[in-house]
């Protein structure tokens, strides 16, 4: 790992590059931000947002924790869904998950790992969900890319259950998207999320707005 006096170097390298092809590009920043996107994704160190889509600062609001979940007691991620869906209007939320997601992987263990038992049991919860889809597969890194991509359905029925999405989908077509990262390839894989479908479907309890 580099030593961090060069996280200052890169800083300033960054600060002057930004500067040559828009000498107003702090100060424009500095106005505010409007994001159309959402992005709920990994803390995974080797999974930046921003960088595998592409895009830069301004343009996409943030939230990573372990292995991309939206738990509704979680007033972290709440807390960020509500200020971005109500205050900054996003229109797109999107969850991204990734193959090799370590939490994933460590869900599946039959280990105690202390703090991080309650918040893995989410996942857990989402293998006992699946499990009959989940246990008919034998390769076990199959089994686990599966278990990402059904996290990442999960945690966007997630988001489809709470009051400040279901307001913004009514008022303004807000979407939610689930992705996947291929951590081997680079590539961004779209799960093609039914939204309309999840939404008319949890109505019946979970309809909020």
């Amino acid at each position: 790992m580099k030593k961090l006096d060069q996280v200052f170097k890169n800083n300033e390298k960054w600060i002057q590059e930004k500067l040559s092809v828009s000498p107003e590009f702090f100060s424009d920043m500095g106005k505010g931000q409007s994001p159309e996107i959402l992005y709920i994704g990994c803390s995974d160190s080797r999974v930046t947002a921003e960088e595998l889509m592409g895009v830069g600062p301004g343009e996409v609001f943030v939230h990573r924790n372990i292995a991309n979940m939206v738990i509704s007691i979680d007033l972290n991620v709440m807390s960020v869904v509500n200020y971005a869906v109500e205050h900054l209007k996003v229109n797109h939320v999107v969850v991204c998950g990734h193959y090799s997601c370590g939490g994933v992987k460590a869900a599946m263990q039959s280990a105690d790992l202390g703090i991080l038992n309650p918040w893995l049991r989410n996942i857990r919860d989402v293998y006992r969900i699946h499990k009959n889809e989940l246990n008919a597969i034998t390769d076990e890194d199959k089994k686990y890319d599966r278990l990402v991509e059904l996290n990442v359905e999960e945690q966007c029925i997630n988001l489809i259950k709470t009051a400040a999405v279901q307001k913004a989908a009514r008022d303004r077509d807000l979407t939610v998207h689930g992705w996947v990262f291929d951590i081997h390839t680079g590539k961004l894989i779209d799960l093609k999320i039914d939204f309309e479908g999840i939404l008319k479907n949890i109505m019946e309890i979970y309809h909020l707005d």
